[in-house]
């Protein structure tokens, strides 16, 4: 999609608007062109009239430049600010798998650098319709002095256009190879943030990352870009070059093929001189529409591509009625994935499982098992590639899943961190997250104003327990908590374990934990041990036997009540 054609879509009065306050501003600097070499050739004198005109002329051509630029300023931001709300929007309602296909980079790309391009471009349609309208009433006013005249000037400037064509359609293919080196760019630079400790701890990574991958991409990247500017220069150049050899031409060859008096000849040199601003903005500018169509067409195939992915609903309201259940069950459920280390696909499952309120279940198993796959997929992230989930019977599908994911407060291994505290129906949010933090040993770091946290700049295990505090807060009836304790010492592993579980459990909730804390396994109401993506049948776990043919370990545990630190103020 070009510039114009989004104009077009999206703003076709302020299109108009900017295609009347041009033409109106174009004939002001021509009329003020024809004043001048009308004063010229009068050899000083002048009427009041003249005086007039020319007043009126230069305030006619700056007011409406003006009035095009402002009102175009205004649809600029608002270009700019729907372009990424509707990728952000778009990104939100793709499927979790989908996303992960997609990769962050390439988003990141999108509502970055190229939303900016656009929006850069978009200022500069004013100035560039102003330009382009100076050049059209240029030729109107040449042609109304000679006409023969006109006509050669026409054919110089055809001839002149095909090879000016020739750069900048060399420039657009680079500036198309740029944007792809673009991508890998952001991808690198994710990957300098993300993994900036691994970076410290291995020199030979550090300098393959930094003198190999970074330094080949941004070589490739300004290489690109460098190739594109020349063109586009040397197109600027080229045309430059015509005027000059227009002003040469009319200067010494035209009087000497055709009779021409002194006014005419003043008229062509004062347009030919004038005109050239104009042009020099009008090729300058198409490097910058050439960026912007770039970026415009990348955004156009991320949106396409987000739109051909989305096949659930994802609304924003909120739910009128609190979310609960009665039986969450996985009956036959499968998922698969590429795995690329030995070009195999792993399946997990198929699985049969229920859960229901009140119970604590433990997911075990070594790493790659499938277990984090298996949350995703319990709490509606992954839809499964066969089988069905049913809640409370009612099957779970691409129409309600959304709905459905309401029930689920969340710890993942991979965890983003929110700012934001969102409490269920919570009278006094501050006064109950400030109780809990002081509990989890974050008060003297973290406060709590309007429902916001004054910081997450801490330790990974700290962030942690902030996260386990807004989920707790969110009071939802089924939390998933993924390797929750690892990072954790033994105080908290104690608090977490042996207290707040427990204590989740008591209100009626349904918890899932996915551990390797064998040491806590005798809290576990059943433990589902996952062996490369099937259940692990009779398998024994800590003197206890898991995965029975009913699901529940044999023996279980009988507790007393604990001793609960976090004193349940949240409404069951």
């Amino acid at each position: 999609m070009s510039i114009l054609k989004y104009l077009f879509r999206h703003a076709r009065r302020l299109l108009l608007m900017t295609g009347i306050t041009a033409i109106i501003s174009g004939a002001c600097g021509i009329g003020l062109i024809a004043l001048v070499n009308r004063v010229l050739s009068a050899q000083g004198k002048f009427t009041t009239a003249l005086v007039v005109g020319f007043i009126a002329f230069g305030l006619g051509r700056v007011g409406t430049t003006f009035i095009s630029q402002v009102f175009l300023a205004h649809f600029s931001q608002r270009a700019i600010a729907d372009l990424r709300r509707n990728l952000v929007r778009k990104i939100l309602a793709v499927p979790l798998r989908e996303f992960e296909k997609i990769g962050a980079p390439r988003f990141m790309v999108a509502v970055t650098e190229d939303v900016m391009e656009v929006g850069s471009a978009l200022l500069m349609i004013p100035l560039t319709a102003v330009n382009v309208s100076l050049l059209l009433g240029g030729a109107a006013y040449v042609s109304w002095l000679s006409w023969r005249v006109a006509v050669g000037l026409c054919a110089l400037i055809f001839f002149g256009a095909i090879i000016y064509r020739w750069f900048i359609g060399s420039g657009f293919r680079h500036l198309m190879l740029a944007r792809e080196e673009s991508d890998k760019l952001y991808g690198h630079f994710r990957a300098v943030t993300e993994g900036v400790k691994e970076l410290k701890l291995h020199r030979e990574r550090r300098a393959k990352l930094l003198a190999g991958d970074v330094q080949s991409v941004t070589e490739n990247f300004s290489r690109h870009n460098i190739a594109a500017e020349i063109r586009f220069v040397a197109g600027q150049g080229w045309s430059q070059l015509l005027f000059i050899a227009l002003i040469g031409l009319v200067l010494f060859l035209l009087p000497t093929i055709h009779s021409i008096n002194p006014h005419t000849l003043t008229g062509f040199v004062l347009m030919a001189l004038f005109l050239m601003g104009p042009l020099a903005g009008v090729l300058g500018s198409l490097s910058a529409f050439g960026r912007a169509n770039v970026a415009l067409q990348k955004i156009e195939k991320l949106g396409l591509s987000l739109d051909s992915r989305v096949s659930e609903d994802c609304p924003l309201e909120k739910q009128e009625k609190k979310p609960k259940f009665a039986r969450l069950e996985l009956r036959g459920v499968t998922h698969s994935y590429h795995n690329e280390k030995d070009d195999s696909n792993f399946i997990l499952g198929p699985m049969d499982l229920e859960f229901r309120p009140g119970e604590l279940t433990f997911i075990v198993g070594g790493n790659g098992s499938g277990k984090s796959t298996l949350a995703k997929i319990i709490a509606g992230l992954y839809p499964p590639e066969s089988g069905e989930v049913r809640l409370d019977g009612k099957l779970v599908n691409d129409h309600n899943r959304d709905d459905y994911r309401q029930i689920f407060s969340a710890v993942f291994a991979d965890f983003f961190l929110f700012e934001n505290l969102l409490g269920d129906d919570v009278d006094d949010l501050d006064a109950q997250a400030r109780h809990y933090l002081s509990q989890l040993h974050l008060d003297h770091k973290v406060k709590v104003r309007d429902g916001k946290l004054s910081t997450i700049q801490l330790s990974q295990g700290q962030r942690k327990r902030l996260a386990l505090l807004t989920a707790y807060l969110e009071g939802r009836p089924f939390y998933l908590f993924d390797e929750w304790a690892s990072d954790q010492d033994p105080q908290f592993k104690e608090i977490f374990y042996a207290q707040l579980l427990p204590e989740l459990k008591a209100r009626g909730k349904a918890v899932v934990v996915i551990t390797h804390d064998d040491k806590y396994f005798s809290f576990a109401d059943r433990i589902l041990k996952l062996d490369y993506g099937k259940l692990a049948e009779g398998i024994p776990v800590n003197g206890k036997h898991v995965n029975g043919e009913d699901g529940k370990c044999y023996e279980p545990r009988q507790m007393e009540p604990p001793q609960i630190i976090l004193q349940p103020t949240l409404e069951s």
